[in-house]
């Protein structure tokens, strides 16, 4: 019988189900008879020694996660250093471990909770401490390496498609006296997978979305002006979708927002639809709307993918099977092994390969003019948003979700301060 007690936090942006890996984490864990305590505001609860304990949820409550949006927990954008800069914050977080018997420490993120996840089994090895360090992986952006896909990604993607090719309806109906352009922000920072996602809206140069601005391809004003100008020209209106992470040939941001930093030094984004909607009103004089769907595109758990639900709580089960097995600093990934039936399995990967590496979308996936996606693009993504897979709904219309009781475990050490 394993012994010990599991933490589990939620690192960065949440998704539609990252609270359906947290189920399945609790619910895999409780067959093994295996304490789970989760971090408030994730990563920051271990050095707060802030640690919820999900003992006490009915069944009912943790089951109920899986069709909650959110972060049940509540998770952070806390970047930890090398282990020599931040040594002191690593020794705190295994002296909280210590203090409350863990020895299976699972961290639900991307790319910077999977370097992080590394660090501590690196210092746990260090001290001579038996922990169990599993990445889990999540992530609208589909950056994460090695895995086929990321949970999170399917259900905004769906959300972006579906959101795009309705809209677009909108346009088409009123373009004749109103509306000519309207543009659609994604988010996507450095990769372009969201944006992408909108290309499976439509299909043919006639179809929404007619125009896509990827970061991994320089952003050419004069020649996109060009593109809208025809597209209009030709079918009457334009619905253009637009990474926010798009770059200039200098290589800038074009929406900047000029708000500095966060804690994993990404420059503050925001506005790139308001901006090209701008522009575009004022060269070609077309009336324009714009939207920047912002957390809808990875909150709308009511549109959940649920080939994405079904993943999330795939590597959730297998990242508490990796750990009671002893299987550290792994991250269990998603595995395509057929597109056509689409099949997938999970399988343990070292987080060495995984932390800090970003993955970008191939080049074999962004047309050759640069404004859409290829059919190899579409078969990869197709699958990824099928199936539906919707919460409950109640007598008042709106979704029943669930809020957990979320107790601490009382503090066993002093307090911590940064």
């Amino acid at each position: 019988m394993p012994s010990g007690t599991l933490f589990y936090a939620q690192s960065g942006g949440v998704t539609a189900v990252i609270n359906a890996t947290a189920s399945a984490v609790i619910q895999t864990a409780r067959a093994h008879r295996i304490k789970v305590l989760a971090g408030r505001n994730g990563i920051l609860g271990a050095l707060r020694e802030e640690l919820f304990d999900t003992s006490g949820e009915s069944p009912a409550a943790i089951r109920a996660l899986a069709h909650t949006p959110g972060g049940a927990f509540g998770s952070c954008r806390v970047k930890l250093k090398s282990l020599d800069e931040d040594r002191a914050k690593y020794e705190r977080l295994l002296a909280v471990f210590k203090a409350h018997d863990v020895r299976y420490f699972l961290y639900n993120g991307g790319n910077d909770s999977a370097d992080t996840a590394l660090k501590v089994s690196k210092l746990a090895a260090e001290f001579d401490y038996p922990l169990t360090c599993v990445g889990v992986p999540k992530t609208v952006d589909n950056d994460l390496a090695v895995t086929d896909t990321c949970p999170g990604f399917g259900s905004a993607a769906k959300y972006t498609a579906v959101s795009v090719r309705e809209a677009a309806l909108d346009v088409a109906a009123m373009a004749d006296t109103s509306t000519k352009v309207f543009v659609y922000e994604a988010m996507g920072r450095h990769a372009g997978w969201l944006a992408a996602s909108a290309g499976l809206a439509g299909h043919g140069p006639d179809e929404a979305p007619h125009l896509i601005l990827f970061p991994e391809r320089p952003f050419e004003e004069a020649d996109f002006f060009a593109r809208v100008k025809a597209t209009v020209e030709r079918v009457g209106y334009c619905v253009v979708v637009a990474s926010e992470g798009i770059r200039t040939t200098d290589g800038s941001f074009v929406a900047d927002a000029g708000g500095g930093q966060d804690s994993f030094g990404h420059t503050q984004l925001g506005g790139v639809a308001s901006h090209l909607a701008g522009r575009v009103k004022d060269a070609l004089g077309y009336k324009v709307h714009w939207t920047l769907p912002d957390y809808l595109q990875r909150s709308a758990r009511h549109l959940a993918s649920k080939t994405d639900l079904d993943q999330a709580q795939a590597v959730g089960r297998k990242a508490v099977e990796f750990a009671l097995k002893g299987m550290n600093a792994v991250m269990p990934v998603i595995v395509r092994t057929s597109d056509a039936p689409y099949r997938w399995k999970i399988e343990p990967a070292p987080l060495g390969r995984i932390a800090n590496h970003e993955k970008k979308m191939p080049a074999s996936f962004i047309r050759k003019d640069g404004y859409g996606i290829t059919a190899r693009a579409r078969a990869y993504m197709e699958p990824l948003i099928r199936g539906e897979a919707p919460p409950p709904y109640g007598r008042d219309g709106l979704p029943k979700y669930v809020a957990l009781k979320n107790v601490m475990v009382p503090q066993k050490l002093g307090p911590w301060s940064d």
